[in-house]
C-alpha cells in the first residue's frame, strides 16, 4: 500500500508540474503574466520502527517567479520614459510650426521686407506699392496660421491628457476591485498568483499615465500614492483625477490635474508634483513648452510690426500726409488673478513700452511677507526685480514692459501676466491703399557748393524717437578746416539738449565721409566726398520740410535698413529672428528627444531584467515539458508495479 501511495502521490504532483508549465506555454504572451513553478516538498515519513520510510512527495505550493525590486524599478522608469516621450512628440508637432521652407514665417517676413525695395525704386508706382499690401496681409495671416497651429496643439494636448485622467481612474478602480478579491483569497492561505498579476500589470498601466509609489497594506491589498502623499488607491477606495484649468489663474490657459477623495476637497497637481507618467509630459509641455512657443511668435509679432508701424509713422504717404500702422498689434494686456481687489475697474495691466527689450516670457508679481513690498518674476529664467510700493512698480520699465496695479496685493497674492500669449492671434493688416504707404521722408536736404559738387547727399535716416517740431527749419550743415586739414561739421541752430544731458546731441563733429551725423533724436543723415571749404564760407546743406514727397523714397530705403535693424535679444536682427526662433524650438525639441531616447533605453534594460526573472522561456518551459513527462510515466510505473504486487498477493491469499 505504501508503494501505491508513494506511486499515487507521485503522479498527482507530476501531473500538477506538467499542467503549470502548459499553462506557462499559453501564457507566453500574456501581457503582465509571471512565470510559475511547482514547488516540491517530501511528504512526512512514517517510522516503522527500525527507521523512517518515505511516503513521497506533496505539493507545497504554485510558486509565483517575480522580483518586487526589479518591478518597481522598471514601473518607475517606464513612467519617466513616457512622460519623456510624449513631450518630445509633442515638441516634434510644434517644431513643425516653425519650420523654415517657402511656407514658413520666414519667408514671409523676407518677402514682405523685400518688396520694399520695389517702392524704393519706383514709389509712385501703384503696383510697387500694391506688392507691399499684399505680403503684409500674407504675412499676418501667416502669423494668425502658426498661432492657429499652436491653439490645434493646445486643444489636442488638452483632449489627450483629459482620455489619460479618465484611464487612470478607470484603472484605479479595477485595483481596488482587486485588492478585495486578493485580500480573500490570500486569507485561505495561498498566493492568487493571476490576481496578483493581473493587478501588477494595471499598476504598471497607470504609471504609464501618471508615477504612483506602493504601499503594501499587509493583507494582500496595496496602496496606490501620486504627487508624494496623495492616495489614489487604499484598499478598496479610490480618489478621482481630473483635469481642470488652474484655479490660481482663472483665464489664463495653465492646465493643472486635480486630485479628489470623496467628500474631500481638490488638490492642483502641478507636473513637477506628479512626476512622471504621459500626463506629467503633456502638462509640462501645455504650461512650459507651447506656452513658450506662444510668447516667441507673440514677441515676434509685435516687434516685427511695431518697427513696421513706427516707420510708417514717420514718413509721409503719396498724398503728403503723415504715416499711418501698418499693422494692429495689441501692446497692453490684462493680469490673471483671484484676487478680488482687481477686479474690473482695477483690472492689472502690462503695457508694451520697448518692443525691442521684449523677452518671449510670462511674467509674475508676488506679493511677500512686507506687502505692498513685492516682485516681478521673468518665468522663463526667473529673474526677479524688486519694488518698494504700487508707485515703485508702476515707474519702472522691465524689459521693454510697464506693468501696472491699480490696488495693493497682500500678502501670498501673485498676478500673472502673459503680454505676449494672444498677439499672433491677433494680428491684423491695417492699409488697405498703396498711397497710405508711408515711403518718403519727412525732412528733405539741399547742397549748396562753393564749386564743384564734391559733397554729395548719401540718404536721410528717419528712425524711432524722430519728432519733426524737434528739428528747426531750416537747419544747416557748414564745414571747416584747420590747419591740419581736419574737415569738422557744426549744426545751425544747435540741438536741444545739448550734452551732458541725456540724449544731448553734439552741434559741432569731426566730418568723415560715409559716417552718419546725427542732427536731431531719431534723425540722421551721411554725405559722402570733401566738403569745400574756402576762407569763413563753406559748402552748406540745408534741412526743411520735404515738399516732394511723390518722388522721395527716403522712408521706403529706411524700411530696406530695418532687415538689418537689431530688434530682438539686443543682438538680433529682424530678418534672424525667425531663425533665432527656430533654433530656439529646435533646440527645446532636440533636447526632449534625447532624454526620451536615453529614458527608453533605461526601461528597455530594466524590462530585460524584470523578464529575466518573470518571464517565459519557451526552450526552457519544453524542456521542463519531457523533464515532468518522464517523472509522470516513471510514476505510472510506480503504480503498475504496485498493481502487479497486490494482484500477486490477492492471488496467493486466495489459495
Amino acid at each position: 500500500m505504501s508503494l501505491l501511495n508513494v506511486g499515487a502521490r507521485a503522479l498527482m504532483a507530476n501531473q500538477m508540474a506538467l499542467q503549470t508549465t502548459g499553462n506557462n506555454i499559453a501564457n507566453v504572451n500574456t501581457a503582465g503574466y509571471s512565470r510559475q513553478s511547482v514547488a516540491f516538498q517530501t511528504a512526512t515519513g512514517q517510522n516503522m520502527g527500525n527507521g523512517y520510510i518515505g511516503n513521497g512527495v506533496d505539493v507545497a505550493t504554485i510558486m509565483r517567479n517575480f522580483s518586487e525590486l526589479l518591478s518597481r524599478q522598471a514601473t518607475a522608469a517606464t513612467a519617466v520614459s513616457a512622460s519623456d516621450t510624449a513631450r518630445s512628440q509633442s515638441l516634434n508637432q510644434m517644431q513643425e510650426v516653425f519650420s523654415g521652407g517657402k511656407s514658413g514665417l520666414g519667408t514671409a517676413i523676407s518677402d514682405m521686407m523685400n518688396a520694399f525695395g520695389d517702392v524704393a525704386s519706383a514709389p509712385s508706382d501703384a503696383s510697387a506699392r500694391q506688392v507691399v499690401l499684399t505680403r503684409m496681409n500674407e504675412l499676418a495671416a501667416r502669423f494668425r496660421g502658426a498661432s492657429a497651429q499652436l491653439d490645434e496643439l493646445d486643444y489636442s494636448t488638452r483632449q489627450q491628457m483629459s482620455n489619460d485622467v479618465n484611464v487612470v481612474n478607470s484603472l484605479a478602480e479595477q485595483v481596488a476591485a482587486l485588492n478585495a478579491q486578493i485580500s480573500r483569497a490570500a486569507a485561505t492561505g495561498q498566493t492568487p498568483n493571476d490576481l496578483l498579476d493581473k493587478r501588477d500589470q494595471l499598476v504598471r498601466d497607470i504609471n504609464k499615465y501618471v508615477q504612483t509609489s506602493t504601499v503594501d497594506g499587509g493583507d494582500g491589498s496595496i496602496s496606490l500614492f501620486i504627487g508624494g502623499s496623495q492616495p489614489l488607491v487604499l484598499g478598496q477606495s479610490t480618489a478621482k483625477l481630473s483635469l481642470q484649468e488652474s484655479k490660481e489663474y482663472p483665464g489664463s490657459g495653465k492646465m493643472a490635474v486635480y486630485f479628489q477623495q470623496t467628500g474631500g476637497q481638490s488638490i492642483e497637481l502641478t507636473s513637477a508634483m506628479i512626476g512622471g507618467g504621459e500626463v506629467a509630459g503633456l502638462l509640462q509641455f501645455q504650461n512650459n513648452d507651447l506656452n513658450e512657443g506662444r510668447n516667441l511668435l507673440g514677441r515676434m509679432t509685435i516687434a516685427i510690426g511695431d518697427a513696421l508701424n513706427t516707420q510708417n509713422q514717420l514718413g509721409l504717404t503719396l498724398s503728403g500726409e503723415k504715416g499711418g500702422a501698418l499693422f494692429n498689434i495689441p501692446l497692453t494686456t490684462s493680469g490673471v488673478t483671484t484676487g478680488g481687489q482687481w477686479a474690473q475697474p482695477n483690472t492689472p495691466s502690462v503695457t508694451v513700452t520697448d518692443s525691442t527689450a521684449l523677452n518671449a516670457s510670462d511674467y509674475k508679481i508676488v506679493f511677500g511677507d512686507d506687502a505692498p513690498r513685492g516682485k516681478v518674476v521673468r518665468l522663463s529664467d526667473g529673474k526677479t526685480t524688486s519694488f518698494n510700493d504700487m508707485a515703485d512698480l508702476n515707474s519702472k520699465r522691465i524689459d521693454g514692459l510697464q506693468f501696472e496695479l491699480k490696488a495693493e496685493g497682500a500678502r501670498g497674492q501673485s498676478v500673472l501676466f502673459q503680454p505676449l500669449r494672444t498677439a499672433a492671434q491677433q494680428v491684423q493688416s491695417m492699409v488697405h491703399s498703396g498711397n497710405d504707404l508711408a515711403a518718403a521722408n519727412p525732412v528733405a536736404a539741399s547742397i549748396r557748393s562753393l564749386g564743384d559738387a564734391g559733397l554729395r547727399m548719401g540718404g536721410i535716416q528717419v528712425g524711432k524717437g524722430f519728432e519733426a517740431a524737434a528739428l528747426p527749419d531750416p537747419t544747416t550743415l557748414s564745414f571747416s578746416k584747420d590747419a591740419d586739414g581736419k574737415v569738422s561739421y557744426t549744426i545751425t541752430p544747435a540741438p536741444t539738449p545739448a550734452p551732458p544731458a541725456p540724449g544731448g546731441i553734439a552741434s559741432t563733429g569731426t566730418y568723415i565721409s560715409g559716417q552718419a551725423i546725427e542732427l536731431a533724436a531719431g534723425l540722421k543723415v551721411s554725405l559722402t566726398g570733401t566738403p569745400a571749404v574756402d576762407g569763413g564760407e563753406s559748402d552748406t546743406v540745408s534741412f526743411g520740410a520735404n515738399t516732394n514727397y511723390s518722388a522721395d523714397t527716403g522712408n521706403a530705403s529706411s524700411f530696406l535698413a530695418l532687415r538689418d535693424a537689431v530688434v530682438f535679444d539686443g543682438s538680433t536682427t529682424l530678418s534672424d529672428g525667425f531663425s533665432a526662433a527656430m533654433a530656439q524650438v529646435g533646440t527645446r525639441t532636440q533636447s526632449a528627444q534625447y532624454a526620451a531616447t536615453l529614458s527608453a533605453s533605461i526601461v528597455k534594460n530594466l524590462e530585460a531584467d524584470r523578464m529575466g526573472v518573470s518571464g517565459v522561456n519557451l526552450d526552457e518551459e519544453a524542456a521542463k515539458l519531457l523533464q515532468f513527462q518522464q517523472a509522470y510515466q516513471a510514476s505510472a510505473k510506480m503504480l503498475q508495479v504496485a498493481q502487479g504486487i497486490f494482484d500477486s498477493v490477492i492471488s496467493a491469499v486466495g489459495r
